[in-house]
């Protein structure tokens, strides 16, 4: 099953849509060469330096994480335009919805506290839980951390649209709504986070449409209880009414299924999808969140990965880190992902890009979550690439999501997958 070709045009065309014109070549600016130059000597560093002058196209391969939030505000007009700009190929709304019904981009349902500036709008009066300053000990360690929980089912579509997106973060140490709005991590940017325009998942489509790529939209889970009533309509949704809905507005805009791949956490609503709208079941992803051992990710969990690919479901999506593992200082595919080749499944995997940098950040403490099971062969920055490669060589990814969508795009170009 091939859901994830490589464009062969090396000039992309766009149209525009109530927005500055779109470039008619693909822009990766110079993060790709940055991290190549940070690589140790050897045959991939000579390999992608061979490619610095192109051409380059975009690639089903590079998958846009909620857009380019490595700079740009996630699931926003500004952030996808972004990650179209630097060559991806499939590029993600999550899903969720609003009090009224309506489907919008957002990665949690009660994420607006620290996606958005809602906490400076008066809907700051709608959320579930207000902003509570933190409380801090005498030494100015936190006590209890500053927090605010606000969701979309709290607002109407036209409320969401108001608000405006930025970088999601929350200050723990904040004791105003103001300072907890302030909390970009150091190697992000809050240089783009100028008001990013909020979309319904309706006006994504159009969008991405209209920028040339496909779409791998997410059914959230939601926190709210389900079936859960419209407070504004007295609608009930349901949880499959919520995974038919989502499919429903991609076929009232016309989008072929083979352009669609949805993607869930749930292998229920794979099942529902695979059921009741089965081209679109047939490009769905299961998004494997269960806990693994860093030491040698194995197919350990019920169902097993050769269950889930009797259940029809195609593709599995883990974290990056449990496809691989460290043998001997050297970054080799783990247990997990030999059993997902057996199985013969296709793996595409999560996140590239959003970790920071590797020797100050990773391995010093933060963001080890995407590279917890090779820490100990992780030197710098240029490991990004090294990482890239095994999976794409060894473990047989067929694409990978990013914050920063270049590099991905560099890389695949360069390897002519």
């Amino acid at each position: 099953m091939q859901i994830f070709p490589i464009a062969l045009s090396a000039v992309i065309l766009f149209t525009s849509v109530g927005h500055a014109s779109e470039p008619t070549k693909i822009q990766l600016g110079p993060r790709p060469f940055y991290l190549i130059d940070k690589m140790p000597d050897g045959q991939l560093r000579s390999k992608l330096r061979s490619c610095a002058n192109g051409p380059f196209s975009r690639t089903n391969f590079s998958i846009g994480h909620r857009g380019a939030p490595l700079q740009f505000p996630e699931h926003t007009r500004e952030s996808y335009q972004a990650a179209a700009r630097m060559g991806a190929g499939i590029i993600e709304c999550d899903v969720t919805f609003t009090s009224d019904l309506a489907l919008v981009c957002r990665h949690s349902q009660g994420d607006l506290a620290t996606s958005t500036n809602i906490l400076a709008t008066p809907l700051a009066a709608t959320c579930i839980k207000p902003f509570t300053p933190a409380t801090l000990n005498a030494d100015g360690s936190i006590d209890e951390p500053a927090s605010a929980i606000c969701r979309t089912s709290e607002l109407t579509l036209a409320e969401f649209l108001s608000l405006k997106g930025k970088m999601d973060a929350g200050n723990r140490a904040a004791t105003t709504p103001e300072a907890f709005m302030n909390g970009t991590v150091p190697w992000r940017t809050d240089l783009y986070a100028t008001g990013g325009t909020l979309m319904s998942h309706a006006q994504s489509i159009t969008l991405l449409q209209s920028l040339g790529v496909e779409f791998i939209p997410e059914l959230k889970a939601p926190a709210v209880d389900m079936p859960f009533t419209s407070p504004i309509t007295g609608e009930v949704l349901t949880q499959a009414g919520f995974a038919q809905k989502m499919i429903d507005e991609y076929i009232a805009a016309g989008i072929p299924a083979q352009d669609v791949h949805p993607q869930s956490f749930n292998p229920d609503d794979l099942l529902y999808w695979l059921k009741t709208a089965p081209e679109f079941g047939r490009n769905a992803i299961f998004l494997d969140g269960r806990k693994y051992d860093a030491s040698n990710p194995s197919d350990t969990h019920a169902p097993t990965l050769q269950q889930i690919a009797n259940m029809g479901i195609t593709t599995v999506a883990p974290p990056q880190w449990v496809l691989l593992k460290e043998e001997d200082g050297q970054i080799t595919p783990s247990d997990y992902a030999l059993s997902a080749q057996t199985a013969n499944l296709d793996i595409i995997t999560w996140t590239l890009e959003r970790s920071g940098r590797l020797r100050e950040d990773v391995l010093d403490g933060r963001g080890k979550y995407y590279y917890q099971s090779t820490l100990g062969a992780l030197t710098g920055d240029g490991d990004i690439y090294t990482t890239l490669d095994v999976l794409t060589q060894q473990v047989g990814i067929k694409g990978i999501f990013s914050d920063w969508p270049a590099t991905v795009t560099f890389y695949a170009n360069c390897m002519k997958l």
